[in-house]
């Protein structure tokens, strides 16, 4: 099948609406935010819990090669953490 090129499209027909007048504003909601004291013990600490010298020896593993990735723990950890949010999601419906 062969597509024509010829085919110049036209705006006759089409017509232009005009723009819709703008709605009254209402007044903004205010809306309260609170955090949970774990989440205000993290933020107060200010220190992320990141051990430098396990990333930098994982850097330099990944570089020279000699990083294995173990997708069967991998796919394990997946599942336990899968089980662990649906476990404590329910104990908060009931």
């Amino acid at each position: 099948m062969k597509i024509d090129s010829s085919f110049k499209p036209t705006t006759a027909g089409l017509q232009s609406k005009p723009a819709p007048a703008p709605a009254a504003q209402a007044p903004a909601a205010q809306e309260a935010v609170s955090l949970s004291q774990v989440a205000g013990s993290m933020h107060a600490s200010e220190k992320p819990p990141v051990n430098s010298a396990r990333i930098q020896e994982i850097k330099q593993a990944i570089s020279e090669g000699r990083f294995t990735i173990n997708p069967e723990a991998i796919a394990d950890r997946l599942i336990e953490s899968a089980r662990d949010l649906v476990n404590s999601s329910g104990k908060r419906q009931a």
